[in-house]
């Protein structure tokens, strides 16, 4: 439940044929493997604490801070109920930054790999070097998960995906954020084995 359905079709189905085929079990809940849900609140309180993260690394809590419960309210209800524009009126302002500042403080992302036992890698990462030079996904590569873009032999042995497209790792880190991020305003990035076939 924690992790986008996007995201979860990244890493474990991305050369599968759509639809997924979904088996629905209604006893004997695998507790050791997955989290239970006990409610929609709990939910919600954890899409809010993403939310809250992904805004303290942006611009240091200072818009969610801001809102009103109602406009919290109103970014999960749009979420819940599938309106884009409700949603969208809020987490707008959560996507802006002061044009002098050349983006975020730091871009809200996470790497989540098939092929190593951590969950995912999260560091701080600003989107612009102290020397104005606008950083690139593949310059987040190169210093979080270097193996995903230089592979020692030469030969690409990984795909770099995003809600199922594979990026140019020349694509501002930025322009990534603002327009790839999931609803809880991360970047989920997902580093799979290249595709055989």
């Amino acid at each position: 439940m924690h992790y986008p359905i996007g995201l979860l079709f990244d890493l474990l189905a991305s050369s599968s044929a759509l639809p997924w085929n979904i088996t629905v079990h209604f006893k004997s809940f695998p507790e050791k493997d997955l989290l239970h849900c006990p409610s929609k609140d709990a939910i919600e309180a954890h899409f809010m604490s993403c939310m809250k993260e992904a805004d303290a690394l942006k611009h240091k809590s200072q818009v969610i801070n801001e809102m009103q419960k109602k406009d919290h309210k109103q970014l999960w209800m749009g979420l819940q109920n599938d309106r884009f524009d409700q949603f969208w009126a809020i987490n707008r302002k959560l996507m802006e930054y002061p044009a002098e500042e050349n983006g975020f403080r730091y871009i809200p992302f996470r790497i989540y790999q098939t092929t190593t036992e951590r969950p995912f890698i999260q560091k701080l990462f600003r989107p612009v070097a102290a020397d104005g030079q606008v950083h690139t996904l593949g310059d987040l590569l190169k210093e979080v998960c270097p193996s995903a873009v230089d592979p020692e032999d030469g030969e690409k042995k990984n795909q770099v995906m995003i809600h199922g497209i594979e990026p140019m790792l020349e694509t501002p880190l930025q322009w990534l954020s603002e327009h790839l991020s999931y609803p809880d305003n991360f970047l989920h990035i997902s580093i799979i084995p290249q595709p055989t076939d």
